[in-house]
């Protein structure tokens, strides 16, 4: 009989782990979004910044062919969505750990009011997905002097 050394702080950090891709990669759950969840096996992680002239949203989707993205902006709210395939079983091949996720794949953001939805661009490039939001026109603020006296 092997004696199996336990260590509790491992179990604990991989319970973490799950906890964190539930709640952290997820929006809040509504009514609408709901739907949306129940279609994807996993959803990519994203940054989001903004300069004085666009929001730019760049989504980590390595391993996923160009063809396999698709985003759309339908009633107001912008979805990228796709699918990373899992490796074909090969003879010979022994897994022993699977950590990336595979399947379909789906985010969705509502835009600010200022973004102009028309000119909204997307482009993909070693496993980044760059999705750039152009902020309106007039939505763009102006600086005015204002004399006090």
């Amino acid at each position: 009989m092997n004696l199996v050394k336990c260590d509790p702080f491992v179990e604990l950090e991989d319970v973490s782990k799950q906890l964190n891709c539930i709640f952290n990669k997820f929006p809040a759950r509504t009514e609408a979004s709901r739907e949306l969840l129940a279609m994807a096996d996993w959803a990519p992680d994203v940054d989001i910044t903004e300069t004085d002239t666009a929001y730019l949203i760049k989504g980590e989707i390595p391993g996923v062919n160009k063809e396999d993205v698709k985003v759309n902006v339908e009633d107001g709210m912008l979805t990228m969505s796709g699918e990373r395939k899992q490796e074909k079983e090969e003879k010979g091949k022994k897994f022993h750990r699977i950590e990336r996720s595979y399947g379909s794949f789906l985010r969705s953001f509502r835009p600010p009011d200022n973004v102009d939805e028309s000119a909204i661009k997307a482009e993909f490039k070693d496993g980044m997905l760059n999705v750039t939001l152009p902020k309106s026109a007039q939505a763009k603020s102006k600086a005015i002097n204002v004399s006090v006296t």
